[in-house]
Formats: C-alpha cells, sequence, structure tokens
C-alpha cells in the first residue's frame, strides 16, 4: 500500500481548544484514516511550519487526498501537506526509468 507524509499545522483556534482539553489527535484521527482504507505508521508532533508530522499507508491517491480535503474542510488546520513517498526499490526503479526517457534538458545559449 502506498505510504504518504502528511504534514499537518493547526489554527490558533484549535490550539486553543486543545489547550482546553489536551487529547492525542492522532489517534482521534485514525478512524477517518482507517475508514478510507488506510493506517497510521507512525505519528509526531514537531516545532516549526507544521505542528504534526505523520506517516500513513493509503489504498491510493484518492483516498490520501480525501482525507487531506476533509482535514483542511474541519476548519482546524490551517496548512497541511500530502506528500507521496517511494520505497527505496520504487525510487531505484524510478531512476532506472528516468535513464530510458531520452531527455534533454535546454541548452544555454551563447
Amino acid at each position: 500500500m502506498p505510504s504518504y507524509l502528511l504534514q499537518v499545522g493547526y489554527t490558533p483556534e484549535a490550539w486553543a481548544t486543545l489547550i482546553k482539553n489536551p487529547h492525542d489527535r492522532l489517534e482521534a484521527v485514525r478512524p477517518a484514516i482507517e475508514k478510507l482504507g488506510g493506517r497510521i505508521e507512525a505519528g509526531w508532533y514537531a516545532f516549526g511550519d507544521y505542528d504534526v508530522v505523520t506517516i500513513v499507508e493509503m489504498p491510493d491517491n484518492v483516498s490520501a487526498a480525501a482525507f487531506s480535503l476533509a482535514a483542511s474542510a474541519g476548519g482546524a488546520v490551517r496548512t497541511i501537506k500530502t506528500t507521496p513517498l517511494l520505497s527505496t526499490a520504487e525510487a531505484v526503479a524510478a531512476m532506472k526509468k528516468a535513464g530510458t526517457t531520452a531527455y534533454k534538458p535546454p541548452k544555454r545559449k551563447g
């Protein structure tokens, strides 16, 4: 099953709600991810641009996008970034395939 990196930034209002009622949001969203056929592999709270970083497995891009859209529409998320991840074997296969494309970069004049 494909893996995705989810990076989530909460709104100030979401943080205020979580401070008043602290709880594990990964466990709260687990049923929604599982309903889409996915599973949470791991997750962390973080400092910086994103507040939560999670690795999820989803059946396909449509399911991953569906979760991202639902989270965005909920109002507690100021930003969400969903990045498809390749296994090492998939990356090597992509490198090999890239070598067969005959792609030529643009050449600089003069």
